[in-house]
């Protein structure tokens, strides 16, 4: 082999490397557009809907949700009332969106965040990485318009705890999402 082949090989062993360690980390978010709101707007966060097989995964991502919400600067946050149960198989009727908008109408809120958990486990194998998976968006609850939305996974390595992987996420698609100090118009950029 000439020098500049061995070069070449060592270079694509290298890119091949770089590749595999960056797929151990995979980040996906798609906050469409961005949504701007004023800081005193009330936001109502309604059930996220639990498209996995593990049990509860909706309530410790809206519980996040809810967090980075009022770390964003939101001042009113109210919650959909849920019966608390420690029992994972005490399953709760599903709540239609009709009905979990018209209880953010009671409320007097301005926007509703819903949305739903696509993946939130460790996968199984040696590593066994934390993988999430969500979408969320927010309805305008006057209109009963979708103003904004975003979707995204990620994955973490081994030794990630999964909630940390899930905040990191949820963060990553509330970005699309700003938070005015004033008590300016709602706006909608694209």
């Amino acid at each position: 082999m000439t020098k500049s082949s061995l070069t070449r090989r060592a270079v694509l062993g290298l890119a091949g490397a770089g590749t595999l360690w960056l797929a151990g980390c995979a980040v996906t978010a798609l906050p469409g557009q961005s949504l701007t709101v004023p800081a005193d707007a009330k936001f109502a966060v309604l059930p996220l809907s639990n498209a996995t097989d593990v049990p509860l995964v909706e309530r410790r991502a809206q519980a996040i949700t809810v967090s980075l919400l009022l770390q964003k600067g939101l001042r009113d946050v109210v919650v959909y009332p849920q019966k608390p149960s420690d029992n994972p198989l005490d399953a709760e009727p599903a709540v239609s969106t009709a009905q979990a908008l018209a209880w953010a109408r009671q409320q007097g809120a301005r926007y509703a965040l819903s949305g739903t958990v696509t993946e939130w486990r460790y996968k199984t194998g040696v590593d066994s990485e934390p993988a999430v998976g969500l979408t969320l968006q927010v309805t305008d609850v006057t209109s009963g318009q979708v103003v904004w939305s975003a979707s995204g996974a990620r994955s973490g390595w081994g030794y990630e705890a999964l909630a940390a992987v899930g905040q990191a996420q949820i963060e990553a698609l509330l970005r699309g999402i700003r938070v005015a100090a004033g008590a300016a118009k709602p706006a909608v950029a694209s």
